[in-house]
């Protein structure tokens, strides 16, 4: 269900498992009652979430203070996040910003619209892995709902595995190929970065994906990302 990657007075890291729900659905238990449990930390609580699909990193705050305080940091955007996807359909461009408003579609999805209004942003970096694959890194400047899983979608490359914007394949993939890779964060004047490959999924220990993540992708925040000149 996780791993714990960084535990401390103010808050827990963890490398959460695919197809893992962080509340209560129709498990028994979600994952935070279950890191609550387990941790004896009745307070603890997640300052972002991941959907059940992805995998990585996740934080956690200890106490009500920390939680303010990295609420905050998300909310002024002052958070480094970085995900990496597979896809097997070759993207409209190799790199650049998806931007635009979302809006609900069917069955429980979303859709990326012309809009501006109050859009979601996500810049990415995209290299061949696999034969017929693609592996993308992706740093989301916002924080919407199916966000990244929609921009992809939206270039063309919609995610292996993703059971609503990647269409049935025969045999199915182990997984939905999205993982939280890297973090970064300022808390009480100290600065945290965390990079965590991805542990779970056949097509992520790949000899080309592994490359890549010791080189190109090892240090995602020193690659030369797109001006940020849509961010809000």
């Amino acid at each position: 269900m996780y791993r714990i990657l960084e535990a401390n007075h103010d808050f827990v890291l963890i490398d959460k498992a695919p197809g893992v729900s962080v509340h209560k659905d129709q498990s028994d238990c979600g994952l935070v009652m279950q890191l609550q449990r387990d941790l004896e930390l009745p307070g603890l609580s997640p300052v972002h979430r991941l959907d059940r699909v992805t995998s990585g990193l996740m934080l956690l705050a200890c106490h009500a203070e920390a939680a303010a305080a990295l609420a905050a940091e998300f909310r002024l955007r002052r958070v480094s996040k970085y995900y990496l996807a597979l896809s097997d359909r070759k993207p409209r461009k190799k790199q650049g910003t998806v931007s635009g408003d979302m809006a609900k579609a069917r069955r429980g999805a979303w859709k990326l619209t012309a809009g501006r209004e109050n859009p979601a942003v996500s810049q990415f970096f995209c290299k061949p892995a696999e034969p017929g694959q693609r592996l993308f890194l992706l740093r989301p400047l916002t924080g919407k709902t199916h966000q990244l899983r929609v921009a992809l979608k939206s270039i063309g490359a919609p995610i292996i595995g993703d059971p609503l914007y990647h269409e049935a394949v025969n045999p199915p993939a182990d997984r939905t190929y999205l993982h939280a890779y890297a973090l970064a964060f300022t808390l009480n004047g100290r600065d945290y970065r965390f990079c965590c490959p991805p542990e779970q999924g056949t097509l992520f220990q790949a000899a080309s994906v592994r490359q890549l993540l010791q080189g190109e992708f090892a240090e995602p925040e020193l690659l030369p990302w797109p001006a940020v000149a849509e961010r809000r």
